[in-house]
Protein backbone atom coordinates (compact mmCIF):
# COMPACT_ATOMS: atom_id res chain seq x y z
CA UNK A 1 0.00 0.00 0.00
CA UNK A 2 1.42 3.61 -0.75
CA UNK A 3 1.67 5.72 2.43
CA UNK A 4 2.32 8.54 0.39
CA UNK A 5 -1.34 10.13 0.12
CA UNK A 6 -1.99 9.56 3.98
CA UNK A 7 1.53 10.99 4.60
CA UNK A 8 0.53 14.08 2.26
CA UNK A 9 -3.00 14.82 3.98
CA UNK A 10 -1.39 14.70 7.43
CA UNK A 11 1.74 17.42 6.44
CA UNK A 12 -0.87 19.27 4.99
CA UNK A 13 -2.87 19.60 8.36
CA UNK A 14 0.48 20.04 9.66
CA UNK A 15 1.08 23.38 7.25
CA UNK A 16 -2.07 25.06 7.61
CA UNK A 17 -1.68 24.50 11.68
CA UNK A 18 1.84 25.92 11.14
CA UNK A 19 0.80 28.78 9.09
CA UNK A 20 -2.37 29.40 11.35
CA UNK A 21 -0.23 29.45 13.88
CA UNK A 22 2.54 31.70 12.79
CA UNK A 23 0.31 34.11 11.08
CA UNK A 24 -1.86 34.45 15.60
CA UNK A 25 1.83 34.78 16.93
CA UNK A 26 2.74 37.77 14.82
CA UNK A 27 -0.90 39.26 15.62
CA UNK A 28 -0.32 38.79 18.85
CA UNK A 29 2.29 41.29 19.20
CA UNK A 30 -0.10 44.00 17.67
CA UNK A 31 -2.01 46.50 19.47
CA UNK A 32 -5.67 47.76 18.19
CA UNK A 33 -4.63 50.30 16.47
CA UNK A 34 -2.17 48.16 14.03
CA UNK A 35 -4.09 45.21 13.50
CA UNK A 36 -6.45 47.96 11.65
CA UNK A 37 -3.69 50.13 10.21
CA UNK A 38 -3.62 50.58 6.31
CA UNK A 39 -0.16 51.58 5.00
CA UNK A 40 -1.42 53.63 2.26
CA UNK A 41 -4.60 53.47 0.04
CA UNK A 42 -3.92 50.69 -2.25
CA UNK A 43 -3.00 48.38 0.99
CA UNK A 44 -4.50 46.01 2.73
CA UNK A 45 -4.51 45.79 6.70
CA UNK A 46 -3.90 42.98 8.31
CA UNK A 47 -7.17 42.58 9.51
CA UNK A 48 -8.66 42.92 5.87
CA UNK A 49 -6.16 40.45 4.75
CA UNK A 50 -7.44 37.66 8.01
CA UNK A 51 -11.05 38.70 6.71
CA UNK A 52 -10.45 37.95 3.11
CA UNK A 53 -8.46 34.84 4.15
CA UNK A 54 -11.50 33.30 6.21
CA UNK A 55 -13.73 34.32 2.98
CA UNK A 56 -11.54 32.09 0.93
CA UNK A 57 -10.99 29.76 3.27
CA UNK A 58 -15.26 29.42 3.92
CA UNK A 59 -16.02 28.78 0.10
CA UNK A 60 -13.28 27.09 -1.02
CA UNK A 61 -13.79 24.44 2.27
CA UNK A 62 -17.65 24.19 3.52
CA UNK A 63 -18.95 21.12 1.29
CA UNK A 64 -15.38 20.92 -0.68
CA UNK A 65 -16.02 17.34 -1.99
CA UNK A 66 -19.25 18.75 -3.26
CA UNK A 67 -19.98 22.10 -4.66
CA UNK A 68 -17.86 24.72 -6.36
CA UNK A 69 -15.20 25.84 -3.83
CA UNK A 70 -16.83 29.27 -5.46
CA UNK A 71 -19.95 29.64 -3.34
CA UNK A 72 -22.04 31.53 -4.93
CA UNK A 73 -22.74 34.40 -2.01
CA UNK A 74 -19.55 34.72 -1.48
CA UNK A 75 -18.98 38.79 -1.87
CA UNK A 76 -15.23 38.66 -2.48
CA UNK A 77 -15.10 42.33 -2.96
CA UNK A 78 -16.83 43.26 0.36
CA UNK A 79 -13.52 40.93 2.21
CA UNK A 80 -11.85 43.67 0.77
CA UNK A 81 -13.63 46.26 2.66
CA UNK A 82 -14.00 47.01 6.93
CA UNK A 83 -16.99 48.11 8.45
CA UNK A 84 -16.56 51.09 11.02
CA UNK A 85 -16.40 49.39 14.78
CA UNK A 86 -15.21 46.36 14.03
CA UNK A 87 -13.50 45.13 16.60
CA UNK A 88 -10.03 42.90 17.60
CA UNK A 89 -12.46 40.13 18.98
CA UNK A 90 -14.39 39.98 15.64
CA UNK A 91 -11.22 39.82 13.59
CA UNK A 92 -9.63 36.78 15.93
CA UNK A 93 -12.96 34.94 15.34
CA UNK A 94 -12.36 35.20 11.52
CA UNK A 95 -9.12 34.10 11.96
CA UNK A 96 -10.14 30.99 13.75
CA UNK A 97 -13.37 30.27 11.75
CA UNK A 98 -11.39 29.97 8.50
CA UNK A 99 -8.62 28.30 9.73
CA UNK A 100 -10.82 25.26 11.70
CA UNK A 101 -13.20 25.21 8.46
CA UNK A 102 -10.05 23.91 6.06
CA UNK A 103 -8.29 21.84 9.25
CA UNK A 104 -11.66 19.99 9.71
CA UNK A 105 -12.07 19.19 5.99
CA UNK A 106 -8.75 17.84 5.68
CA UNK A 107 -9.48 15.82 8.86
CA UNK A 108 -12.13 14.41 7.01
CA UNK A 109 -10.61 13.32 3.86
CA UNK A 110 -8.97 10.01 2.98
CA UNK A 111 -6.09 9.18 0.96
CA UNK A 112 -8.11 7.87 -1.56
CA UNK A 113 -9.56 11.56 -1.94
CA UNK A 114 -6.94 12.67 -3.28
CA UNK A 115 -7.08 11.99 -7.25
CA UNK A 116 -11.14 12.79 -6.83
CA UNK A 117 -12.07 15.76 -8.83
CA UNK A 118 -13.50 18.98 -7.04
CA UNK A 119 -13.94 22.67 -9.29
CA UNK A 120 -13.12 26.30 -8.19
CA UNK A 121 -14.91 28.95 -10.25
CA UNK A 122 -15.89 25.91 -12.55
CA UNK A 123 -12.52 24.89 -13.05
CA UNK A 124 -12.14 21.33 -11.65
CA UNK A 125 -8.71 20.44 -10.10
CA UNK A 126 -7.67 17.19 -7.92
CA UNK A 127 -8.53 17.13 -4.05
CA UNK A 128 -4.65 17.26 -4.24
CA UNK A 129 -4.26 20.24 -6.63
CA UNK A 130 -6.86 22.23 -4.69
CA UNK A 131 -5.17 21.51 -1.75
CA UNK A 132 -2.00 22.98 -2.75
CA UNK A 133 -3.53 25.73 -4.57
CA UNK A 134 -5.45 26.79 -0.54
CA UNK A 135 -2.00 26.09 0.86
CA UNK A 136 -0.15 28.14 -1.07
CA UNK A 137 -2.88 30.92 -0.92
CA UNK A 138 -2.96 30.98 2.61
CA UNK A 139 0.62 31.15 3.06
CA UNK A 140 0.87 33.65 0.61
CA UNK A 141 -1.25 36.01 2.58
CA UNK A 142 0.62 34.81 5.99
CA UNK A 143 3.56 36.19 4.87
CA UNK A 144 2.42 39.40 4.42
CA UNK A 145 0.88 39.65 7.65
CA UNK A 146 3.76 38.58 8.93
CA UNK A 147 5.70 41.02 6.88
CA UNK A 148 3.42 44.25 8.16
CA UNK A 149 3.45 43.33 11.62
CA UNK A 150 6.93 43.06 11.79
CA UNK A 151 7.19 46.51 10.34
CA UNK A 152 4.40 48.07 12.39
CA UNK A 153 6.29 46.67 15.78
CA UNK A 154 9.93 47.79 14.01
CA UNK A 155 12.28 47.56 17.19
CA UNK A 156 9.82 45.55 19.04
CA UNK A 157 9.37 42.94 16.96
CA UNK A 158 9.68 39.45 18.80
CA UNK A 159 10.89 37.36 15.97
CA UNK A 160 8.79 34.36 15.08
CA UNK A 161 11.99 31.60 13.82
CA UNK A 162 15.42 32.16 14.47
CA UNK A 163 16.33 35.74 15.53
CA UNK A 164 19.37 38.03 13.89
CA UNK A 165 22.17 38.25 15.88
CA UNK A 166 22.35 41.68 17.77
Amino acid sequence: MNAIPSEYLDDAIRSYEKYRDLGARAMAQLDDAQLFHVLDPESNSIAVIVKHLRGNMLSRWTDFLTSDGEKPDRDRDSEFEMAEGTTREEVERWWDEGWSTVISALQSLRPTDLDRVVTIRGEPHSVLQAIQRNLLHAAYHVGQIVLLAKHLRGEAWQSLSIPRRR
